[in-house]
């Protein structure tokens, strides 16, 4: 059965750090596009950070150059780590994953795998 876990969230000041990590069980995490989403309080889901099979990285402009996605592929999990937090990433974070075979996209609606999310809380 395909589960995604996360976990790692936390309180933190402004200007600190935390990692995320999405454990995956039923399915190898290397072999298919994964993807962090994340949702604040009355605003839409988005994508932030995704990896395709080939490990290509991508980042929306409001968080690239402070985190970094990446396969632990002998944990067989996908981590986000992220540095200089504002309390502009308070939200809820989510990693998913497309069907097999399928390009990575920023639209959640292209994701079918979801975790159940782990919160983020950034104070100033």
């Amino acid at each position: 059965q395909v589960h995604l876990e996360e976990s790692g969230g936390g309180s933190v000041q402004a200007g600190g750090s935390l990692t995320l990590s999405c454990a995956v069980s039923g399915y190898t995490a290397s072999n298919r596009c994964m993807a962090w989403f994340r949702q604040a309080s009355g605003k839409e889901r988005e994508g932030i950070a995704l990896i395709d099979s080939h490990n290509f990285a991508s980042y929306r402009d409001a968080v690239k150059g402070r985190f970094t996605i990446a396969r632990d592929s002998a944990k067989n999990t996908l981590v986000l780590q992220m540095n200089n937090l504002t309390p502009e990433d308070t939200a809820m974070y989510y990693c998913a994953s497309p069907p097999p075979g399928s390009w990575c996209y920023w639209a959640p609606s292209g994701y079918t795998i979801w975790g159940q999310g782990t919160q983020v809380t950034v104070s100033s």
